[in-house]
């Protein structure tokens, strides 16, 4: 079942890369050579054709050219008469007609703006951004170190502190961070270690703290530069990634409830 359901999804990918590659970049013998038959070549490669550098761009459109010729070349062969040609071309039909009749189901699927409403609010945690804080630390080796600098920023006049905190890091850090002042952004309460995050959201803003904070990094003072409190994400913002999810689940099930209806009426042996 989750090779049946992985196959829808590659179908509905690989439909929409056809759609937004119909850019025509060769004619060979009336056939049209499209960005998104370019980008089928350089898939295995982890790229796309506007990701390639000029040169590039056109020794690989050469090399679309000339498969299109062997293409055209193995067909006047007569090679569809081969029995293994045959063979390969009946699967490649089932997988086809599989991966197209997933498509029609998932695109006939609707979902209303009431059922996504409603699954907001059945859901509503989920949409929950929790408490953040903007904070900046200075990392040392030591405890002795790391209680030097503090009584330096207790010194320090409160409309300074910041300035000097930040002035500090960039000397005294050891810390990625250092050169920039030790900042670390926005983060949430579980994004670093325990002791750090729990020194950090205690403070207020402005705050340092007073006694070093130990990791398996070392000794740290931390600065609290700000802090957002938690919020929930507004429906209207969130509306279409939640239809799309629906949808998802829906095709999910109709695909399913199918292959275990067909389960039923077919003859099945398996060696496991």
């Amino acid at each position: 079942m989750k090779n049946v359901l992985v196959k829808g999804l590659v179908a509905l990918s690989l439909t929409a890369t056809l759609m937004m590659g119909a850019e025509i970049l060769a004619t060979v013998n009336g056939k049209q050579i499209t960005k998104a038959d370019v980008n089928s070549i350089l898939k295995s490669a982890g790229i796309t054709f506007d990701q390639l550098r000029p040169d590039l761009k056109k020794k690989v459109v050469e090399q679309a050219i000339e498969r299109e010729l062997l293409k055209e070349y193995a067909i006047k062969s007569g090679i569809e008469k081969d029995p293994e040609y045959k063979k390969a071309l009946e699967k490649i039909k089932k997988d086809l007609a599989m991966e197209i009749w997933m498509k029609k189901q998932f695109d006939s699927i609707k979902v209303t703006d009431k059922e996504a409403e409603d699954f907001y609010k059945k859901n509503i945690t989920k949409f929950k951004k929790p408490e953040t804080v903007h904070a900046r630390h200075i990392l040392v080796k030591s405890e002795e170190e790391a209680k030097k600098i503090i009584q330096e920023l207790e010194k320090t006049p409160k409309d300074k502190l910041k300035e000097k905190f930040i002035e500090l890091a960039k000397t005294k850090s050891v810390g990625p961070s250092g050169k920039n002042g030790g900042d670390l952004g926005y983060f949430g309460p579980k994004q670093m270690v325990k002791p750090f995050s729990e020194a950090a959201f205690k403070l207020n803003v402005g705050e340092f703290t007073k006694t070093p904070v130990r990791t398996q990094f070392g000794y740290h003072i931390i600065y609290v530069e700000d802090k957002k409190p938690s919020s929930t994400i507004p429906f209207a913002d969130i509306k279409d990634k939640i239809k799309q999810q629906i949808k998802m689940q829906k095709f999910q099930e109709i695909v399913s409830k199918k292959a275990q209806e067909l389960k039923k009426s077919a003859e099945i042996k398996t060696n496991i």
